[in-house]
């Protein structure tokens, strides 16, 4: 399986490494996707990329992040772009009015959001979005300044409405932990109608722990908990649904494994 979506460069990982991938591989996870939500977790992300062959690296500015970015923080995201290969998507980037009201500060969250569309597009690199409490606002930025990559709603919370919407813009849905939990019904219902091939698995390590590990630090090796849900949720077979989504991970973020 790959884990589309783990923040291994937080704090509660850094230090072990090579225990969180020994720990993964044994619930058969094998590879993974390092994603920064600021500048020194990017910085973080693509030295552990660099340092595992089985882990890449997304870099970019959180949303609740924006607001204390300095300049040069930007374009020193911009510099790891140019140094980096192991570097496959921007991320994660995109917005977040569900605890901020400032419309000041959610005009900076929309304006950051755009630069980083921007930077996807100048180095043909896919998104990795997260979007909450924002959707049509996400949306008309995504139609006004489309993507040529495609990209990723990571920890896919919309609901089923607005799929169809995000499919057209070519992205595809990053579900986590959230669709084991009891009181899902938006998250089942939209994975009921996400196309199989449009789906990537995804912890979002250390948050969103599945059932039945809920409350504890959530880990790529619990990733398998979210396949077999989704596989039943699709009636399809687990293994089915591993080759598939491996493959949509390997499309979108053109890597070969």
């Amino acid at each position: 399986m790959i884990d589309s979506h783990a923040h291994i460069n937080h704090e509660d990982f850094i230090k072990n490494v090579d225990s969180y991938i020994s720990d993964s591989k044994k619930a058969k996870v094998d590879f993974f996707l390092c994603v920064g939500w600021d500048l020194n977790s990017s910085i973080l992300a693509t030295k552990i990329a660099n340092n595992y062959s089985n882990i890449w690296a997304c870099i970019g500015i959180h949303p609740n992040d924006v607001q204390n970015v300095k300049k040069k923080d930007f374009k020193n995201i911009e510099i790891l772009l140019k140094t980096n290969k192991k570097i496959i998507a921007i991320g994660e980037v995109g917005l977040d009015f569900f605890f901020e009201k400032d419309k000041n500060k959610q005009r900076q969250q929309k304006e950051y959001f755009v630069k980083f569309i921007n930077l996807a597009n100048k180095y043909e690199l896919p998104l990795v979005l997260h979007a909450r409490n924002a959707n049509n606002e996400t949306l008309n930025i995504l139609k006004k300044y489309q993507i040529k990559n495609g990209g990723v709603l990571h920890c896919y919370s919309m609901g089923p409405s607005y799929v169809k919407e995000f499919l057209k813009l070519g992205f595809y849905f990053g579900i986590g932990g959230v669709v084991t939990f009891k009181k899902a019904e938006s998250i089942v219902e939209s994975v009921k109608v996400i196309p199989i091939d449009r789906l990537l698995l995804e912890t979002d390590a250390p948050y969103l722990t599945p059932e039945p590990f809920r409350g504890k630090k959530n880990h790529s090796k619990y990733l398998s908990y979210i396949l077999e849900k989704i596989a039943m949720i699709k009636n399809v077979k687990k293994e089915e649904l591993e080759h598939i989504t491996n493959n949509n991970f390997k499309k979108l973020f053109r890597v070969n494994v």
